[in-house]
């Protein structure tokens, strides 16, 4: 087991990668009563083409399936997996993103009974043509909830503008028309090429022993067999640079117009380090443009074109990336007008000096700072670095060394007029 530390945030962190391929990392955290445990695989919706496990060709899988595999993982033939953490006093949930699919628990006892759950019903798959046909009509209803919400709408649609042919267009649960093609063999198929421990991380942080934990996870894995690993191959379809759909307007039972603006990044190849940098440098300009001290948001609130649900985000996963900013407005035109003017101007004009970056630093650290007393914070966002070949606990040294340079190459990455979308939502005209 190798110890890492991070003297600088005073955090000490164990790992190991097993001799079936599982990687597992404990991050015990002193005056904490819970404990938080996720195992995660490197699989999520975007995940549509791939060469089975010992297969040699590409095949395509139907959209949603990441999704309705999570749902599915919970199923047994001896019950509801929820029962068993209930009973053991934990708290279970999951989640499934473009990228990855989470398993996870929080409990203040028990933990490693509750391990045991988790790695068992992760690893033991049960599916079959009745259990699946069930689950249909579930993940349907939970689709169509989703497509009555304007928020949810605005988001996706956004994205969908953005990308041409990348699956990151595709709503994360598919559409009701795909899960229906859904089988258990492609469950199967799908499990036994992406769920291999080594395809995945285990990661517990909290109230624990870390030696104790990972003797407990070792005998656990050494019980059970696994396949030989093999190398995951995925494949992509080719994207162009500008966005795909230059803006798009859909009408809703809204009480005030929803806009958002997308662009979408035109350097999305990227991993590790220069990852992070570009991910940290693009929030910090977004700060600087669109932030509650910006001269953007001072006009754009005084004028009443914002409100509390204005917002800004820059988002990159290995493949894709984009930004966007948007609100609910009764002026959706002049908003979308102000939000490219001050996109034009800085690109004319940098508006970055050095004591904002210095500023905007401090704040961004001071803010990662804090966040790290959630044990849910890192537990989530720990895996998300990982998979990106990114660490978490770089975020702090790495703000630290970002130049004025770094800044103006992310703010490059994703203002080209070709990247604008424009997504509104509307409420019927009377």
């Amino acid at each position: 087991m190798k110890e890492v530390i991070f003297d600088q945030l005073q955090e000490k962190i164990y790992t190991e990668t097993l001799d079936n391929g599982l990687k597992v990392v404990i991050l015990p955290k002193r005056g904490y009563s819970k404990t938080f445990v996720t195992f995660t695989t490197k699989y999520g919706s975007i995940d549509r083409t791939f060469k089975p496990h010992g297969k040699n060709e590409f095949i395509t899988v139907p959209d949603g399936i990441a999704h309705f595999l999570e749902h599915k993982m919970f199923e047994k033939e001896d019950g509801d997996v929820f029962q068993k953490f209930g009973l053991n006093g934990a708290s279970a949930n999951a989640y499934t993103t473009f990228g990855r699919t989470a398993y996870l628990f929080s409990a203040t006892n028990k933990v490693m009974e509750n391990t045991k759950v988790l790695l068992d019903f992760v690893q033991q798959p049960y599916f079959t043509a009745q259990t699946v046909d069930k689950e249909k009509g579930i993940i349907a209803q939970e689709i169509t909830m989703y497509d009555d919400q304007p928020d949810w709408r605005l988001y996706f649609g956004t994205i969908e503008n953005l990308y041409k042919e990348h699956p990151v267009k595709i709503d994360i649960a598919g559409t009701v028309e795909s899960i229906q093609d859904i089988t258990a063999e492609h469950l199967y198929t799908c499990y036994e090429t992406f769920y291999h421990p080594s395809n995945m991380l285990l990661f517990v942080v909290g109230a624990v022993n870390p030696e104790e934990m990972m003797a407990f996870i070792k005998e656990d894995q050494a019980k059970k067999s696994f396949n030989q690993p093999e190398p995951i191959e995925r494949q992509f379809p080719l994207e162009t640079k500008a966005a795909d759909i230059p803006e798009r307007i859909l009408t809703m039972d809204v009480s005030k117009p929803k806009l958002n603006i997308g662009m979408k990044c035109t350097t999305a190849e990227q991993q590790g380090q220069e990852m992070l940098e570009t991910e940290l440098s693009a929030n910090l300009v977004l700060d600087n443009l669109f932030g509650r001290t910006s001269p953007f948001y001072e006009k754009a609130n005084g004028e009443g074109l914002v409100d509390e649900s204005f917002s800004y985000e820059f988002s990159m996963e290995e493949g894709y990336g984009f930004a966007m900013v948007g609100s609910d407005t009764e002026e959706p035109d002049k908003l979308e007008a102000l939000i490219r003017r001050t996109i034009k101007e800085a690109k004319e004009s940098w508006p970055v000096t050095d004591e904002d970056l210095e500023r905007m630093r401090r704040k961004k650290i001071g803010q990662f700072m804090r966040s790290l007393n959630s044990i849910e914070f890192i537990a989530n966002q720990y895996t998300r670095y990982e998979f990106n070949e990114m660490n978490l606990f770089d975020v702090v040294p790495t703000l630290e060394k970002l130049s004025m340079d770094k800044l103006k190459t992310a703010f490059a990455t994703f203002s080209d007029d070709s990247s604008y979308t424009i997504f509104k939502v509307l409420p019927p005209t009377v």
